[in-house]
C-alpha cells in the first residue's frame, strides 16, 4: 500500500493552523484551526489548551475568593482548614516581607547542609535530614502493597535527575540546559551568602553526581511500566546490597525499627548504589544536595530570588515571564492545601444537577463497557467474567471528597506576627508530610483518599484502589455542559469517563484485580492476544513526528489504550441513543485543542505518559470505523488509515 494512503495523525502539520482543512484530511485542524489562529498563550504559561482554558477560569475565581478573604471583604466559609489556607496565602502574598527577608529564612537550613563534614558524617545525619524533608540521593515512601492493597509497605527508589528525563541527556541542547542550571545555581547560592568560589565548586560537583545517577535511574518509558516497580525483597536481602552506606542505621533512625520488607522500585539503581554513593563521591553528593536545595527554595523567598531561579525552568518550558506575585501566592497555597481548596471549589461551584447528569453518563458508560466485554470476540468466557467482576467493583469518586484527608488537620500555619515566614511554613508542611507518610507503615490503607482535588481539571483511575476520580473542575464545557448537545457531552466527558474506565484494562491496569491487587486473572491465550494488540497500539504512535520531536510509542501506550477504549465506548453509547456522531467526533477533537511553546513540547514528550492532545484527537479517530462513515473519508484522504492498521482493543 502506498504510504500516502496511511498517514497516522492526518495530513499537514498538526500544530499549524489551516482554516481550509477538511475533516477528511485532518479532523483536529478542521475543528480547531480558527481557535489555533486566534489563541494566545499567556506570557506566564508554556501552553494554552481546552484544559488550560478551564484551569484559567477556575484559577481566576479562586484567586478572587482568596484575595477577598485575605482582605476581610468576605467571610471565610466553614470548610475545614480553609482558615489556615487563607493565613498561608497572606504570607505568600506579602512581598514586602519576602523582599525584606531576602535569604534570611533559609540560612539555618543552608548551614545545616554546609555543616555535613564527610561521608561518615552524612551517614550519621541522613535519617534526620530525611525526616526534615531534605532531598537525599535515594528515596523511600510508604504506599499500598501492590499484591495486598489492604496493607502499606516501604518502597525504595533513586533520586530525580536535574534534566526532565534520562533521555534528555542525549539531546543536542543537554549541555546548554545544564549550563543554564549551573549559572542559575551559582547565582542563587551567592545571593544566599555563599562565596562564589564555593558556589562554583558545589555546582560542578552537583553536575558530576547528576551525570552518575542519570545513567542508572529509570527513564520515563521505564517508569510507565507500573507493575515493573514491584520487586519485593526481605530487609536482609536489601541491606546486603548496600555496603558503603549504613542503611540499617538510617532505616532505624527514620522508622524506629527495621521494616520487614522493601519493595524496590528501581532494581538497577540499587545494583549501582555502592558505586554511586560512597566516600569518594561525597563531595559530589554534598554539592548535589546543595543545588537541589537552593533550586527548590528560591520560589519561597524574595522577588529577586524568584527571578534568579527562573532561567532553567524558562529554558525547559519556553515561558517568557514569571507569574505575578499574586498568582504565585494562590498557586503555592493551592499546592500546600490542595484538597482543602478543592472541597471549597466543589461545594461552591459544582451544581447538584450536573453531578446527577454526570453520574447518569458514568453508569451509561459502565453499561456500554460491560456490553462490549460480553460481546468481545477475542476474550474467553473465563476472562470476560473476571473483567466484568472488576468493572462492577469500580468505586466512583465524583466532584470532591466528603471528608478532607487528616494530614490537613495537622498542618500548622505560623503567622507573620508570631515570627512565621512563607519559607518556614512551607518547610513545616513538608516535614509534616514526611512524618505522615512514615506513620502509614503500620496503618491499613485508607481507600477513601482521593488522588485529585476537586479544583483540578483532570480525571484518573487508581489501579490499587480500583477507583475512578472525576474532580468537579473537569465537569464543564467543552468537556461537559448540561445545556450542550448530548453527543457533544459524549465526545467530551463521555470519552474522559470511558478513558478512565479503560485504564482498569490497559497494559498496567490489566494486571490488577477488582480489589486492586496485582494478580493474573487472564487465561494465558487471552493475555497473549492482549499483548499483541498492545504492541499494535505501541507501533500505531511510535515514530510520529510532532513539531520538533518524535513520539515514543512504548512510553505513551497505557494512555493510548485508554483513549482507544474511551472513544470506542463513547461512540457506542451515543449510537445507542441515536445521537449525532459528527458532533461527537468534533467535540472530541475540540477538547484536545492545544497551542504550545517549542521548549515545552520537548519537555512534555520526554517525560509525559500521554501523547500530545492533537495526536490523541486524530489517531484515535482514525481507528474508529464510524469516523470514516460519518465524514465520508476515502482512501487517499489525509485521515485515511488502512483497515489493518486500525487498532481495536476494548
Amino acid at each position: 500500500m502506498n504510504k500516502q494512503f496511511s498517514v497516522r495523525g492526518g495530513s499537514g502539520d498538526i500544530i499549524e493552523a489551516n482554516v481550509n482543512t477538511r475533516p477528511q484530511d485532518n479532523l483536529y485542524l478542521a475543528v480547531n484551526s480558527e481557535w489555533l489562529k486566534n489563541a494566545e498563550i499567556p506570557s506566564d504559561r508554556s501552553r494554552t489548551s481546552s484544559f488550560d482554558g478551564i484551569n484559567l477560569n477556575v484559577e481566576k475565581s479562586l484567586m478572587k475568593d482568596f484575595a477577598e478573604w485575605a482582605d476581610g471583604k468576605k467571610a471565610i466559609p466553614n470548610v475545614p482548614n480553609l482558615d489556615k489556607a487563607v493565613e498561608f496565602y497572606k504570607l505568600a502574598r506579602n512581598f514586602d516581607k519576602r523582599n525584606s527577608d531576602g535569604a534570611t529564612p533559609i540560612k539555618a537550613d543552608l548551614t545545616l547542609l554546609e555543616m555535613i563534614q564527610n561521608f561518615a558524617d552524612f551517614n550519621l545525619k541522613a535519617a534526620d535530614l530525611y525526616k526534615a524533608a531534605f532531598s537525599l540521593p535515594f528515596s523511600f515512601s510508604i504506599d499500598a502493597d501492590m499484591k495486598n492493597t489492604k496493607v502499606n509497605v516501604l518502597n525504595f527508589s533513586g533520586p530525580s535527575t536535574f534534566l526532565p528525563d534520562t533521555t534528555t541527556y542525549e539531546v543536542p541542547d543537554a549541555e546548554q540546559l545544564l549550563d543554564i542550571l549551573k549559572k542559575q545555581s551559582i547565582k542563587l547560592l551567592t545571593m544566599a551568602g555563599i562565596s562564589e568560589e564555593q558556589a562554583i565548586e558545589y555546582a560542578e560537583d552537583a553536575l558530576k553526581f547528576d551525570k552518575r545517577i542519570s545513567k542508572v535511574v529509570k527513564s520515563a518509558e521505564e517508569w510507565a511500566d507500573y507493575p515493573a516497580t514491584y520487586n519485593p525483597m526481605s530487609i536482609d536481602e536489601f541491606l546486603a546490597k548496600i555496603k558503603n552506606f549504613d542503611m540499617k542505621n538510617f532505616l532505624q533512625g527514620v522508622f524506629g525499627e527495621l521494616p520487614e520488607r522493601v519493595i524496590v522500585n528501581e532494581p538497577r539503581f540499587l545494583d549501582h548504589f555502592d558505586e554511586v554513593i560512597n566516600e569518594d563521591t561525597f563531595d559530589e553528593i554534598k554539592g548535589w544536595m546543595m543545588i537541589k536545595f537552593i533550586n527548590g527554595v528560591d520560589s519561597y523567598l524574595s522577588q529577586e530570588f524568584r527571578e534568579a531561579g527562573f532561567a532553567f525552568s524558562q529554558a525547559l518550558s519556553g515561558q517568557p515571564e514569571l507569574s505575578s506575585g499574586e498568582k504565585q501566592a494562590y498557586r503555592l497555597t493551592n499546592s500546600v492545601f490542595s484538597e482543602v481548596v478543592g472541597v471549597y471549589y466543589g461545594q461552591t461551584y459544582f451544581g447538584k444537577d450536573a453531578k446527577k447528569d454526570v453520574l447518569d453518563m458514568i453508569h451509561k458508560m459502565l453499561e456500554v463497557y460491560e456490553k462490549r466485554i460480553k460481546e468481545n470476540t477475542w476474550l474467553s468466557e473465563a476472562t470476560k467474567e473476571k473483567a466484568i467482576t472488576k468493572l462492577r467493583a469500580l468505586i466512583l469518586k465524583i466532584g470532591y471528597p466528603d471528608k478532607i484527608e487528616k494530614i490537613y488537620n495537622r498542618f500548622k500555619v505560623t503567622p507573620e506576627s508570631d515570627g512565621g515566614s512563607l519559607y518556614s511554613n512551607v518547610r513545616s508542611a513538608e516535614i509534616e508530610a514526611v512524618k505522615y507518610n512514615i506513620e502509614k507503615l503500620h496503618k491499613p490503607v485508607d481507600r477513601e483518599v482521593w488522588m485529585m482535588p476537586g479544583n483540578l481539571v483532570n480525571a484518573c483511575y487508581d489501579p490499587q484502589r480500583n477507583d475512578l476520580t472525576f474532580p468537579a473542575a473537569i465537569l464543564q464545557a467543552p468537556f461537559y455542559d448540561i445545556k450542550q448537545d448530548r453527543a457533544e457531552n459524549f465526545g467530551g466527558i463521555g470519552t474522559v469517563i470511558a478513558h478512565e474506565i479503560s485504564h482498569a484494562f490497559d497494559n498496567n491496569g490489566a494486571k490488577f484485580d477488582e480489589l486492586g491487587n496485582m494478580k493474573n486473572w487472564w487465561t494465558e491465550e487471552d493475555f497473549k492476544e492482549f499483548e499483541k494488540r498492545t504492541q499494535a497500539e505501541i507501533e500505531l504512535f511510535d515514530g510520529i513526528e510532532y513539531g520538533p520531536v518524535v513520539l515514543n510509542g512504548k512510553q505513551i501506550v497505557s494512555e493510548n489504550i485508554a483513549d482507544q477504549g474511551g472513544l470506542t465506548a463513547a461512540v457506542e453509547a451515543a449510537k445507542g441513543e441515536g445521537d449525532d456522531l459528527k458532533k461527537l467526533f468534533e467535540n472530541f477533537a475540540r477538547v484536545w485543542a492545544t497551542k504550545q511553546r517549542t521548549e515545552s513540547i520537548k519537555t512534555q514528550v520526554a517525560t509525559d505518559v500521554h501523547a500530545p492532545g492533537p495526536e490523541r484527537a486524530n489517531v484515535q479517530s482514525q481507528c474508529q470505523d464510524d469516523f470514516y462513515e460519518v465524514f465520508n473519508v476515502k482512501e487517499g484522504d489525509g485521515m485515511w488509515l488502512d483497515p489493518e492498521k486500525r487498532v481495536h482493543i476494548w
